[in-house]
């Protein structure tokens, strides 16, 4: 015990914040006491440190390396800043910085800004907190060095994170990532925060930058006269008021807000979990599109880089369901597709992307439409880089429609997209539904489910993806195991992740991998089905969702 609170008195010596000095105080002296939680929770914070993870760095607001507090996110900056001095010549640098409206994301935006001013690099931020679209489009707009956005996106309230963008305007991806980290680790060793170069001069990014923003992201939708009723809930995040006036730019009528989830609010109070994939999370939104017989929902995360969409199930519209990610990627690609044959733009040499452990659909798609294929890691960082992208997507939400502009997910382009389709849809007499129907009948079909658990101890992942590639499974919900692979070997299109993939016989497929932003393990399942003519798609898609559940039960028994 002696070590660790030896460690945190060090700590509290150099934390400059007043708020978790107080914390740690009230640890140590708990500690003192043999209080098994604050002994526990000194260990924690204490014992690791934060990584560079999916594009940053991400976790629990609080005292200690393995927490989000003023000291990490200082160094993290000073290493982010050493990094880009020994890239680019300091009379080149800028950095733009945006934050969202979490707990300490505007003081956390602030030290950053005092240290790449310290460090003598031109230093730009957002008076107010931006969706982090806005953030990854200000970095190409200002032709920055490179770009921080404070948010935890979509993670519980009790954190908060860093993600690091080049001048790409992609998240970092290696060796970036590494060499950013080993900067971050020598700045570490050297000594004090208080010892960091801070400086005060750097700009307000004016109010014509996100103004550019909605002009771009509002031209992208065909204007017309529509009666689509939409609602739309920000999920308490930061995108309600740029997602409302950039729709009502592009010529739909105002969403109608979810009005108890409209305002930032930093705590969350009407979900569990602030992720439109989390049960329970969008049924405010359902109950408002009810209400107001409404023909879709459009949802977004806390920080606006995701979009769920719901639709009404029967005629009436008294029944919804909220779309899976995958059904919204591939309603997406079909809908990009057929505006850029009509726009005669050609598909030779453009690409559509996704991550590995989205729908193959969108390669049946991109060959069908005469589109290049790319596969990539799970992960947006993977996908934004790409040569040639007009689209890219993956399950969780994530959407890319316009790359050109912004090369990261974007949930407020994607939301108007959707909107577009369905309003294009709606003059014909036609659904969302009408157009997966469609897809299926072209494609097959499709379906794709989750298991996740979520873990208080990490080691349980690491045990966990080991027992399965000792020992894996030659037969899953009664299909063979055709090919096994542990994408920890790399091969000639991905490099090496932690990660299972599963071929099963007919088409199916399951992978295995723990999460790059939470403390999860997540298994992706897939089943394919052939629809032989309309007639047969109801039985088409009662077969796929035996398989998937099937599939399903077994692979909860492997996370037990």
């Amino acid at each position: 015990m002696m070590n660790i609170v030896s460690t945190a008195k060090n700590w509290l010596a150099d934390d400059p914040h007043e708020e978790t000095q107080h914390q740690l105080r009230v640890l140590i002296e708990q500690a003192g006491k043999a209080d098994p939680d604050a002994l526990q929770e000194l260990h924690d914070s204490f014992s690791g440190s934060l990584e560079f993870g999916t594009a940053g760095l991400r976790g629990k607001i609080g005292p200690g390396p393995n927490r989000m507090n003023v000291v990490v996110v200082a160094r993290a900056a000073a290493g982010l800043a050493e990094y880009l001095t020994q890239e680019l010549p300091k009379s080149d640098l800028s950095v733009v910085i945006g934050f969202d409206a979490r707990h300490n994301s505007e003081l956390f935006a602030t030290v950053s800004a005092q240290i790449f001013s310290g460090y003598g690099i031109t230093t730009k931020i957002f008076e107010h907190p931006v969706p982090t679209p806005i953030l990854a489009f200000a970095i190409r707009y200002l032709h920055a060095s490179a770009g921080v956005m404070v948010t935890a996106s979509h993670n519980p309230p009790q954190d908060n994170g860093y993600k690091v963008y080049l001048g790409s305007g992609s998240q970092i991806i290696p060796p970036a990532d590494t060499e950013i980290s080993a900067c971050i680790e020598q700045v570490t060793l050297r000594g004090k925060v208080a010892d960091l170069p801070h400086g005060n001069h750097w700009e307000q990014i004016p109010e014509s930058v996100i103004t550019a923003y909605q002009d771009r992201t509002a031209g992208l939708v065909t204007p017309k006269n529509t009666d689509l009723t939409v609602v739309y809930t920000a999920m308490h995040g930061v995108g309600g008021e740029i997602f409302t006036t950039t729709a009502t730019q592009a010529g739909f009528a105002p969403p109608i807000p979810v009005v108890e989830q409209f305002d930032p609010d930093p705590t969350f109070p009407t979900v569990a979990f602030p992720n439109p994939e989390e049960p329970g999370a969008i049924d405010l939104a359902i109950a408002t599109a009810q209400a107001n017989n409404a023909d879709i929902v459009i949802a977004n995360d806390p920080d606006a880089d995701r979009c769920a969409v719901a639709i009404p199930i029967n005629a009436d519209k008294s029944e919804w369901r909220m779309l899976h990610g995958d059904e919204v990627g591939s309603l997406l690609a079909v809908h990009i597709a057929h505006k850029r044959a009509v726009q005669g733009l050609p598909a030779t040499g453009a690409v559509f992307a996704q991550s590995i452990v989205s729908s193959t659909q969108l390669r049946a798609i991109a060959q069908a439409r005469g589109y290049e294929y790319r596969v990539t890691l799970t992960g947006f960082k993977w996908i934004g880089p790409i040569s040639g992208l007009v689209f890219g997507y993956e399950e969780a939400l994530g959407y890319c429609v316009d790359p050109d502009y912004v090369k990261d997910k974007d949930g407020i382009s994607a939301g108007l997209l959707i909107m577009e389709m369905a309003r294009d849809l709606k003059e014909q007499g036609r659904t969302l539904q009408s157009a997966l129907n469609d897809l299926a009948i072209e494609f097959g079909v499709y379906l794709t489910d989750q298991v996740s658990i979520r873990v208080s101890d990490l080691s349980v992942i690491p045990n966990i993806m080991q027992a399965l590639r000792t020992n894996p499974p030659t037969n899953i919900a009664g299909q063979r195991v055709t090919e096994f692979l542990d994408l920890q070997q790399p091969s000639k299109n991905l490099p090496a992740t932690d990660g299972l993939l599963f071929h099963l016989e007919g088409g199916g497929r399951v992978i295995v991998r723990p999460s790059g932003t939470e403390p999860k393990v997540k298994v992706y399942l897939q089943s394919v089905v052939p629809v032989a003519s309309p007639a047969d798609l109801d039985s088409a898609r009662a077969t796929a969702r035996t398989q998937i559940n099937a599939m399903a039960a077994d692979t909860r028994e492997w996370l037990r």
